[in-house]
């Protein structure tokens, strides 16, 4: 494992003469930019539409750009349509890795760990159920 791994190079796109460096997003950022993403994040494929993203969902993608790109959101909402896609799939491509290779696992091995307390829960569940079922009357 490198430096480079633990401190990435940002990406750099130039955005009305501006250049503008697209970091992974920090903890502390996470918050905001998840509940601005949550309304289309099931829209964030490899084939991302972004026009009916940005027509649909024109505000929350809005929002979530600001806190990725560290600018106002009055900043993101003057850009061309061009500028912004080109924004949108920078900011989406730098923080794929943290999503993909490092979150990804940790959800993954607590949705293994919740599969196993509910199957366990519901094995005792069952087994107690069957005991307080089975008793005969007696006349």
């Amino acid at each position: 494992m490198t430096l480079d791994t633990f401190v990435p190079e940002p990406a750099v796109i130039e955005i009305d003469g501006e250049p503008v460096e697209i970091t992974p997003l920090k903890i502390g950022e996470l918050p905001v930019f998840i509940r601005a993403i949550r309304p289309f994040a099931q829209h964030l494929t490899q084939d991302v539409d972004w026009l009916a993203l940005f027509g649909e969902r024109g505000e929350d993608l809005v929002s979530a750009l600001a806190v990725a790109v560290r600018k106002p959101p009055e900043w993101v909402a003057a850009r061309e349509l061009d500028e912004a896609i080109r924004l949108s799939e920078a900011v989406f491509e730098v923080n794929a890795d943290f999503f993909i290779q490092r979150l990804a696992p940790i959800l993954a091995r607590v949705a293994t760990r919740v599969e196993t307390v509910v199957a366990t829960a519901g094995a005792r569940c069952s087994s107690v159920s069957s005991n307080t079922g089975t008793a005969t009357p007696t006349s």
